[in-house]
């Protein structure tokens, strides 16, 4: 008969160096991601934080994070020196040096001034379609999970949600421009001619028209919830179900009807969950060219979205810049040189620290809750 420890001590030397090469290689490919993921943060921060940061104080430079965006003059004067101005600061050059000539002009689009407008879209098109998210996102799971009988159906809306955080953001952006640029009503005394359909609301003039809300901020911040939304509903159902039953059943015990019992004893506990999902949520929204292309973005804008405006409700029908979109025109639609690459990887410092920023907040948010509610 054979000893179970002879057994055991044979084959002790063959599993464990088995166990070695699974284990270097899991330690390698995870390494190796951090080292890649490493490298490409420090190329951003070797060639965007001299363009935030500087030398002298303040040590920050607030023209490029505060200043509007504009196009860059680069000339030689008379007597040689090489200048690099924004334009307005080009105009009052040749204003104040009438007749001087200058040598060897080159200008760069979206390369001079700073990128106040595209941080400030950026920002808007964030918490607008956080906002939206998470108010039709919590809903949606509030009734799956505490109202929804399990069905066919039920089961089949869930997988509709999974499938719908699969599509890619160019089918979100397509599914906006669409349905919320071009179709969605308005109630209007001026319908558009490309309408589709028009019902009268006999009050005065007053239609509803099927035209649209035109590329604008609103729309932009409802196509990205449309594509967060799977993530938004997800967590926040699997946040509302891991709060004990018992919570449920004892509420209901004291007479507390089903909507006091979700408001008082199951929403407060779910929340470090839910805000767990909307971190996920920023950093892709935020960072979203696609959906806003359609949508919302555009290149160029004089000025601020609030800026010009009849009172503060056109500020939802304004286009605006934003920081992904800025970056994607720098790097692909303009023509690559130290001054356009010196604009580019500032945009993606400033962008990463406005993410990071967002991100902190959230966390921060959700450790200050979790810590006030325990079971």
């Amino acid at each position: 008969m054979l000893n179970p420890e002879l057994l055991i001590r044979k084959g002790l030397p063959k599993g464990h160096f088995k166990d070695r090469i699974v284990r270097w290689i899991l330690g390698a490919t995870t390494y190796a991601i951090v080292i890649i993921a490493a490298l490409l943060f420090l190329k951003i921060i070797k060639d965007g934080a001299p363009v935030i940061f500087t030398s002298k104080a303040p040590f920050v430079n607030f023209e490029f994070l505060l200043d509007k965006n504009e196009t860059l003059h680069v000339f030689d004067d008379a007597q040689g020196v090489r200048h690099q101005l924004p334009a307005s600061a080009y105009n009052d050059y040749l204003k104040g040096h009438n007749g001087v000539p200058i040598y060897n002009q080159q200008t760069f689009s979206y390369s001079g001034g700073g990128i106040v407008g595209p941080i400030v879209g950026t920002a808007l098109l964030t918490i607008g379609s956080m906002v939206l998210a998470l108010f039709f996102g919590v809903c949606a799971a509030i009734y799956l999970s505490e109202y929804a009988k399990q069905s066919p159906f039920i089961h089949a809306v869930r997988l509709a949600i999974l499938n719908l955080a699969g599509i890619p953001s160019i089918v979100f952006g397509l599914f906006g421009f669409s349905v919320f640029v071009l179709a969605v009503p308005v109630i209007t005394s001026a319908p558009s001619d490309r309408s589709w359909l028009t019902i009268p609301l006999f009050i005065g003039d007053m239609v509803v028209s099927f035209q649209g809300w035109n590329s604008s901020l609103i729309a932009g911040c409802a196509t990205l919830a449309c594509m967060i939304l799977p993530v938004i509903i997800t967590a926040s159902e699997e946040s509302l179900r891991a709060v004990p039953q018992g919570f449920r059943d004892a509420s209901l015990a004291m007479g507390a009807t089903r909507w006091q019992t979700i408001r008082t004893c199951v929403l407060p506990f779910s929340l470090p969950g839910i805000l767990t999902s909307s971190l996920l949520a920023i950093t892709r929204v935020a960072g979203e060219t696609a959906p806003i292309m359609f949508t919302a973005a555009v290149a160029a804008k004089d000025d601020l979205p609030w800026e010009s405006l009849a009172n503060p409700w056109d500020l939802l029908s304004s286009q605006v810049q934003a920081l992904p979109y800025h970056i994607y025109t720098l790097a692909a639609r303009i023509p690559s040189s130290e001054y356009t690459q010196r604009a580019q990887y500032g945009s993606v410092f400033v962008f990463i620290l406005l993410v990071m920023s967002l991100s902190v907040g959230s966390m921060l948010l959700r450790a200050k809750l979790r810590s006030r509610l325990k079971w």
